[in-house]
């Protein structure tokens, strides 16, 4: 029997069908993600399976004594309790258990129990009964569990005896989802759980959901990269109804495509019979066989309501014409020796960077680290405590910030994009359907281009601004935090978008993200900020940081307990002397044996990575394949500085 089972499960509003006569199932342990656009009612059908609302009809069926979590929006907490306390009410239960059984001990030292064999009985077997449900619950090594998940969570020691009545949201939502955690019920539901983590938050979540949790979880998340570690079957809701994709979220978008290929070819040969049909129509409508045309015409319109597939409502990113911007010199913006510090907090100290025409600066770290302050002092929005900002005087700044105070909410989404994107054609301003175009490649239908802006979501809001930054002509993009609102095909046509934008021009992007995704596809160089004042620039994508610091990582562990010190990757001032000329010196010592043998054992290893790349098996594991590919660039990045060293050697 399975967990959960939905059939014919319907819900409207008014007239607008949310949910139509869906049926499915999950089973006991089973990973799905749910995915869809904002709107669709993947938080409606979360709400009806957790009993916070109610169907129209259809049944939803839970196995006897499941229990079903779900992570609310606005979780409830005493004010007066401390962190630790609140996050300990998920085991309520066990420490009730807990009492009754120092209860029960209390009762079995009374003299008149004692002298009561039947009594004392039924006391053991109370006793066997409480020790077992203990034990099923944690039994007393709960303290480490809570710990474990507030510090996974980005909770410090310090914080554990704060009042939650002093939290912020965002750290209440983190408790909440703490708390929900720590229950462990058998079906985990979890609606955009990423909204307040930052990226060792996700990456703790991401392992905890797919290691460590023996629960069923059902997924809302617009973070591709937590979808495709932790699921094994996508669910999508489309106008109304479910599809279902065996796989993570890279299998989803791979057999989605083939699903929309396959549609569209439906789609092709069905406009060809009802073009024809028409002409027969059209032919003998008031002739002799004017009844036959009519009956053809009836069946025809049947035909079109339905079976006629649906096409593609938007056109896609790519096919879009992106204005030039204005051309600079070498330098487009620049800070020498900043830092900045609020109160005893260091956000950045000493910190000097570049921006040149083309770069694609990827500024990640913990929630207030600083990468926002540091993005204002490089636009003179906020003073340096030290250092210099320099920019081009020919520097224009498109900024997508967190509140879009400056929008007119009166215009419609097609009259906004009209008048803050440029012209193609050298006109004063851009034409209607440039605009038109611009907003349909932004999944703006024909209606949604024609509602005002005060009328769209805050997602569709932040949509409508992302389209007019890229197309306004801008040399310099910063977004911050631009997909916490986005849907998932949102957040992909922004990632298109970006990547279009450095293709079509010399552009340059500062990007804040916790989107790895994001990140990935459109940053080839991080900045990171560590919290504590420390910086390290990267040059390289985010795989290859995340390659480089587990690495280090498995360096760390494997080195003797004296020696881990000398594994601390080396800060970014130093990073100049890790190309293959400065490792010379520490390679003299090796003898020329030694280097030989050790070329030969990271040649060795490189062939076997590149056959096991090779087998279908491996290409079939998205999760294998990247980490082969790790494994791959760390021998190669090993590799070159002792062929370096051994053709020095040679040419003496």
């Amino acid at each position: 029997m399975p967990l959960l089972s939905l059939n014919a499960v319907h819900f409207a509003h008014g007239s607008h069908e949310i949910l139509s006569e869906i049926t499915g199932s999950v089973e006991a342990g089973e990973k799905i993600g749910l995915v869809g656009r904002n709107g669709c009612g993947k938080s409606t059908l979360l709400k009806c399976i957790a009993g916070l609302m109610r169907p129209d009809r259809g049944q939803i069926g839970l196995a006897r004594n499941a229990r079903v979590g779900y992570l609310s929006q606005d979780p409830r907490f005493d004010p007066q309790h401390t962190l630790r306390e609140a996050a300990e009410e998920a085991f309520a239960a066990l420490h009730q258990a807990q009492r009754d059984l120092e209860g029960l001990f209390e009762e079995m030292a009374l003299p008149e129990v004692s002298e009561s064999p039947e009594r004392l009985d039924r006391l053991f077997a109370r006793q066997g009964e409480l020790e077992a449900r203990i034990e099923s619950m944690g039994g007393y090594a709960v303290e480490h569990r809570v710990e474990a998940t507030l510090h996974g969570l980005g909770f410090s020691d310090a914080q554990f005896e704060q009042r939650v009545g002093t939290l912020s949201g965002g750290q209440k939502a983190r408790l909440g989802l703490a708390r929900l955690l720590l229950e462990q019920p058998d079906l985990l539901m979890l609606d955009e759980p990423t909204n307040h983590l930052d990226i060792v938050g996700r990456q703790w979540l991401e392992t905890f959901l797919a290691d460590e949790f023996p629960g069923a979880v059902l997924l809302v998340s617009h973070d591709r990269w937590l979808l495709d570690r932790v699921v094994s079957r996508i669910i999508e809701i489309d106008q109304g109804r479910l599809r279902e994709y065996p796989g993570n979220y890279r299998d989803f978008i791979a057999l989605r495509e083939e699903r929309l290929l396959t549609a569209a070819r439906n789609r092709s040969k069905q406009l060809d019979k009802i073009r024809a049909e028409e002409q027969f129509i059209a032919r003998y409508k008031a002739g002799q066989r004017a009844k036959q045309a009519r009956g053809r015409e009836t069946r025809l319109e049947r035909f079109k309501r339905d079976e006629l597939v649906d096409g593609a409502a938007e056109q896609g990113v790519m096919n879009l014409l992106l204005p030039k911007p204005q051309r600079v010199g070498d330098l487009l913006l620049g800070g020498e020796h900043l830092s900045k510090r609020y109160g005893e907090k260091r956000l950045f100290e000493d910190l000097s960077i570049t921006i040149k025409p083309g770069d694609r600066l990827g500024i990640i770290g913990p929630n207030g680290a600083g990468k926002t302050t540091l993005v204002r002092v490089l636009l003179g929005e906020l003073p340096a405590d030290g250092g210099v900002v320099k920019s081009s005087p020919r520097l224009s700044v498109g900024w997508f910030r967190q509140t879009q105070d400056h929008l007119d909410l009166s215009l419609p989404v097609y009259r906004y994009l009209q008048s803050v994107i440029l012209s193609l054609d050298g006109g004063a301003s851009a034409s209607e359907q440039q605009a038109r175009n611009l907003a349909g490649a932004f999944l703006f239908s024909g209606s949604d281009q024609e509602k005002p802006l005060a009328d769209l979501s805050g997602g569709e809001r932040g949509r409508a601004v992302l389209a007019g930054l890229v197309s306004a002509a801008h040399n310099l993009i910063v977004l911050d935090e631009p997909s916490n609102h986005l849907d998932i095909p949102s957040a992909e046509r922004l990632e298109q978008a970006m990547v279009l934008y450095g293709e079509q021009g010399s552009g340059s992007l500062i990007l804040i993200s916790h989107d790895r995704a994001l990140l990935e596809a459109t940053c080839d160089r991080l900045l990171i900020l560590d919290g504590h004042g420390g910086a390290i620039e990267f040059p390289g994508r985010y795989s290859e940081w995340l390659a480089r610091q587990e690495a280090v990582e498995l360096a760390g562990a494997s080195a003797p307990r004296g020696d881990r010190s000398k594994r601390t990757p080396p800060p970014a001032k130093a990073r100049a002397a890790d190309s293959p000329a400065a490792s010379t010196a520490s390679l003299d010592r090796l003898a020329t044996t030694q280097l030989e043998s050790r070329i030969e054992t990271l040649e060795r290893r490189i062939r076997e990575i590149d056959r096991d790349l090779l087998d279908p098996a491996t290409l079939r594991d998205a999760h294998r394949a990247a980490a082969l590919g790790r494994a791959r660039r760390e021998a190669a990045d090993e590799l070159e500085p002792l062929e370096f060293e051994w053709s020095r050697r040679a040419d003496r």
